[in-house]
């Protein structure tokens, strides 16, 4: 089938099912079938021959164009596999009915599972179960909503031009309508008035009686399907996992946060690179994991390569210029993805992934060396990149070879037979089996994973069940229904190519790069290798004349290179959507360190002495620092005080390095004195913040979770997946039949519409809300959110909180929302809600993780000159032990004392967190001694031991906190006390000491927010009931 009949079978599937199915199910008398999807036949000219056609309402329209035979039935097909794949089967009623001919007929019917979804409008969470009841939409008109649909498409086909074009371009429209069916903000179609769907529109349920899963996803899945049989010559599918690797090698060799941004930002774009040539192929909705509708590097290339109209964009928050809020700098894509393709080009397209990643990070090293050469005046217009003009140009073809590793699996649906291929049904199973068994450890006669559960059992032999009302059976499941079996051996074929890596060795000589210490330094000559950096040496000289790709003595190999000149080089490239180069965009740990000074002098008027203003103003060469995103917004618009504001960290480190010079160290001296005055505010030298935090939270038992294992604790059974009105329906039925009720408490297996949500809830966790609680509700800055991942740097008095807030956000689950009404909490336009495992965000509609989904978090505090890689070693430990000793749903705090020695905290979220930072503000207030915890400590020797005496201890420790504090903190000491009693009596351990250290932990937060009004969004104290 030639390209153009795979795009216009791909559209044809697309729109086979209407928007608004949900809405007018069971209310339209025409059928869903008869509503928008068949406007969108005629108007696009797609849609099948009549008399391939059982309905009959569309076998009387007469329609310009008709789709072959062979085409519908891949579609009907599609739409078939993909239901089945993610869709209960569901218990149907054999009645007997009398026919016009006198004759009875047997019919399947389940009745009982209709539902008016617009009178019981709830939404159940894939992952939890949890139900979102929407209210009633029973007053808004069937007509209404169908309008809205079809003028929402119709406008899209008259941006792009199809109604006057000859010949459509299939491609484009699929394209288009993949991209924004979702949002009808994009075409104004969401009318003002009492039928306005706003963000319910982009959250309909594909099927009322499983509200679990999104009409989008239904139709992305359907349209991956119809791809992948029009594109095979046997019509037959093939479930393709793909990965790039090292991760955590490439993006933590970092000497400065530039480093690491970069080895994130890097790592995202190589996975789009390799995604790329399959969504050029197949569409992006192809890939099912993970989901790229809205990420802006995917946006960019449906402008750039395949022409969209870019005002169909100009709602995107990346079209905007400010570079401090724009998502084309944020690393949003995993080094994973899922894909539906065609069984015979499985290969290929894998190959061509691969290749194309290579191939891209390839032309960034030669690119980069082009650049190091214009810098140094040795690049002439004429050159060529051989190693005749620089020996760099061969060492990056060296290094780069073979890099990233790549790993694949495909797994054919052809392991599947069909005996009745008309209906999709009777399947045979041995091929998968005998496939499965060598990574199971069974014998082939032997069924593995899936295909030995339970539910697949059930439904694959066929349950009959007798009742009083007759027969009570199944449909008989389609292949789609074995996608759970295919996904699990491509998981485990996957794991086991990356068992069989291969390496070729490269033989390096000389000196070693400064970020990794493996390869070998770039240079210009072989010579340079083995001699000492000079003058006339390749890094010697780009430090001389670009300090902020090289500093004195720094020598860097291929991957280093690129990383290290891709902020400035990426800036560039995206200069056309941002209409200028920005010289700065990842903050400092200098500035981060100050964020909260910063903010104070800004929020008091920016005054600062006017010698120190003069002293800036001669340093023409100071370069001004980027700030974070909350300052930018808050004060973006003050054109005096907000450049400013860049230009004092970058002035602090100046000074820093004149203090080491004998001649300028009394003049530096004076002017940071002025300058501590000027960020204290009030007239006083206030001591400058030099901490700061970073932070790593990373989802749990995420590969559980994509598997659907029962450890993870996020497989909900087939029941708690139904419609409440299903529910009762299928209780009454259960109760009758044992086996049907074992059937509904049965987990439900993986499938791609769980594997679309799990990674729209990830990616509008990492892209939307993570980035408002970091950036907005706090003074912090994303470095990397993609998948399951955060990574993020925040001032000290922020991270506590920040983190927090994070896991509650993580699962859409806050304690101030819990008794909230949806309708009450949709008020707030700017503010974040989350509950029952969905979040409400500036009028957008999201859903979470779910309350079952946990994460742990790794945070570690260090001074801003602290070494970028022994901090990074630092936060990775501390994720481990928030998984290891803290058991998983937990935090590990570490913080690395600039004088040595380092302080570490692990505990459950919740109450342990709530009271340490209840303990740091109280420490931190200016009426509590600076000696408190000192005096504590010495006195806890002789304190009772806390399990054996608790009530004395709480007693005696609540009398020492208000003995340092004060009558007036009576009542807040004794809570303190009684809170940290009951954690030091049920830590592992003994409780002295974890006491000990609990204070120490707490007396250094404190000392860092001290004299300070704690901003961002503070933890309270919770119960233990109120927290995770």
């Amino acid at each position: 089938m030639n390209d153009d009949k795979i795009w216009e079978t791909k559209l044809a599937a697309r729109i086979h099912d209407p928007a608004e199915k949900a809405l007018v199910l069971l209310r339209d008398p025409a059928g869903h079938e008869n509503g928008t999807s068949l406007a969108l036949a005629r108007l696009t000219g797609l849609a099948p021959s009549p008399q391939d056609l059982e309905d009959a309402a569309l076998a009387r329209t007469v329609l310009r164009r008709a789709l072959e035979p062979s085409t519908y039935e891949m579609i009907r097909r599609a739409d078939w596999w993909a239901a089945a794949a993610d869709r209960p089967q569901w218990p149907l009623d054999e009645i007997e009915v009398p026919t016009k001919d006198g004759k009875r007929k047997t019919l399947a019917v389940a009745s009982w599972a209709q539902v008016h979804w617009t009178k019981k409008p709830i939404l159940i969470h894939p992952l939890s179960g949890a139900p979102l009841d929407l209210g009633s939409l029973v007053t808004t008109e069937i007509e209404a909503f169908k309008q809205r649909a079809f003028e929402h498409f119709s406008s899209l086909l008259v941006t792009l031009g199809a109604k006057e074009a000859d010949t459509p371009d299939w491609k484009k429209i699929l394209l288009a309508f993949w991209r924004f069916g979702p949002e009808l903000d994009v075409t104004n179609s969401d009318a003002e008035d009492n039928h306005r769907l706003g963000p319910l529109w982009g959250m309909l349920p594909a099927d009322t009686r499983i509200p679990d899963h999104t009409i989008w996803d239904h139709l992305d899945l359907t349209s991956a399907f119809a791809g992948a049989f029009a594109s095979d010559p046997e019509g037959t599918p093939a479930l393709l996992s793909f990965s790039l690797g090292p991760v955590q090698e490439f993006i933590a060799a970092a000497r400065k946060m530039d480093d690491l941004w970069a080895g994130s930002h890097l790592l995202s774009r190589l996975s789009w690179e390799a995604m790329r040539p399959l969504c050029e192929a197949l569409g992006p909705d192809a890939i099912l994991f993970p989901r790229l509708r809205g990420i802006a590097l995917v946006d960019r290339w449906l402008i750039q390569n395949e022409e969209l109209p870019a005002s169909l964009f100009e709602h995107c928050e990346w079209r905007r210029g400010t570079t401090d809020a724009n998502p084309l700098f944020a690393a949003a894509l995993p080094n994973r993805f899922v894909a539906l393709v065609p069984a015979s080009k499985a290969r290929e397209l894998a190959e061509r992934c691969r290749d194309a990643a290579r191939a891209w990070l390839l032309e960034q090293g030669l690119a980069s060396v082009d650049r190091l050469l214009e810098a140094i005046g040795e690049k002439t217009p004429d050159a060529v990149r051989q190693e005749s003009q620089a020996h760099a140009y061969a060492q990056v073809r060296d290094q780069l070879k073979g890099f990233p590793e790549v790993h694949w699996s495909a797994i054919p649906f052809s392991l599947v037979h069909c005996r009745d291929p008309e209906r999709q049904r009777d399947l045979d199973t041995r091929e998968l089996q005998e496939a499965m068994a060598p990574f199971y450890g069974t014998t082939p006669e032997e069924p593995a994973g899936f295909l030995a559960s339970d539910a697949w059992r059930l439904l694959s032999g066929g349950i009959e069940l007798t009742s009083d009302r007759g027969k009570l059976t199944f449909f008989a499941p389609n292949p789609g229904a074995l996608y759970p079996a295919f996904y699990e051996l491509g998981e485990r074929a996957l794991a086991a190519t990356k068992s069989l890596r291969v390496f070729d060795q490269l033989e390096q000589k000389g000196w070693r790069d400064s970020l990794t210490g493996e390869s070998e330094p770039l240079a210009l000559r072989k010579e340079e290798l083995s001699e000492r950096q000079n003058d006339t040496s390749l890094w010697a000289r780009v430090a001389h004349r670009k300090l902020s790709w090289a500093k004195r003595n720094e020598r860097l190999g291929a991957l280093g290179t690129i990383k290290r000149l891709w902020p400035t080089r990426f800036a560039e490239e995206v200069k056309d959507v941002l209409h200028q180069v920005p010289a700065r965009f990842v903050v400092t740990t200098h500035t981060m360190a100050l964020a909260h000074q910063l903010e104070r002098w800004l929020e008091a008027g920016a005054k600062i002495d006017p010698a120190l203003r003069t002293d800036i103003e001669r340093r023409r060469n100071l370069e001004s620092v980027a700030l974070p995103r909350r300052l930018a917004r808050r004060y973006g618009k003050n054109e005096e005080a907000f450049p400013l504001a860049g230009l004092l960290p970058a002035l602090l480190e100046e000074l820093e390095d004149e203090a080491n010079d004998e001649a300028a160290a009394k003049e530096a001296a004076e002017r940071e004195r002025l300058l501590r005055r000027a960020l204290a505010g009030d007239g006083n030298e206030a001591p400058l913040e030099t901490y700061y935090a970073l932070l790593l939270m990373d989802g749990d038992r995420m590969g559980a979770i994509l598997s659907g294992e029962d450890e993870a604790g996020t497989a909900i059974p087939f029941r708690e997946s139904f419609h409440p009105q299903v529910r009762q329906a299928f209780d009454a039925r259960a109760s009758q039949h044992p086996t049907l009720e074992r059937y509904g408490k049965q987990r439900r297996p993986v499938s791609p519409g769980r594997h679309l949500a799990i990674s729209a809830a990830l990616g509008d966790f990492a892209q939307t809300v993570a980035r408002h609680v970091v950036e907005e509700e706090h003074l912090g800055r994303i470095l990397y959110a993609g998948g399951d991942d955060v990574l993020a740097m925040l001032p000290v008095a922020d991270v506590l909180s920040c983190a927090q807030r994070l896991r509650h956000a993580y699962s859409g689950t806050l304690p101030e929302d819990a008794d909230m009404d949806w309708g009450e909490l949709a008020k707030d336009p700017a503010g974040l809600h989350c509950k029952n495992g969905f979040a409400w965000l500036r009028g957008r509609l999201m859903r979470m993780m779910g309350e079952r989904a946990t994460a742990s978090c790794g945070v570690v505090i260090a001074h801003h000159q602290a070494p970028l890689s022994a901090v990074l070693r630092e936060l990775r430990s501390a994720e481990r032990r928030a998984k290891s000793e803290g058991g998983r749903n937990a935090f590990s705090l570490s913080i690395l004392k600039r004088s040595g020695g380092a302080l570490r905290f692990t505990a459950p979220w919740g109450e342990p967190l709530a009271l340490l930072v209840a303990l740091r503000d109280f420490l931190a207030h200016e009426d509590v001694s600076r000696r408190a915890v000192y005096h504590t400590l010495t006195w806890l020797a002789d304190l009772p031991d806390p399990r054996a005496e608790k009530e004395m201890f709480r007693a005696l420790l609540a009398y020492q906190f208000v003995r340092q504090s004060g009558p007036a903190w009576r009542a807040r000491a004794d809570k303190l006390a009684e809170g940290i009693t009951h954690l030091a009596t049920t830590c592992p351990g003994e409780a002295r000491d974890w006491l000990a250290n609990y204070l120490a932990v707490a007396e250094f937060l404190a000392r860092q927010v001290r004299a300070r009004t704690p901003a961002g969004t503070p933890i309270h104290a919770h119960s233990p009931q109120e927290v995770v």
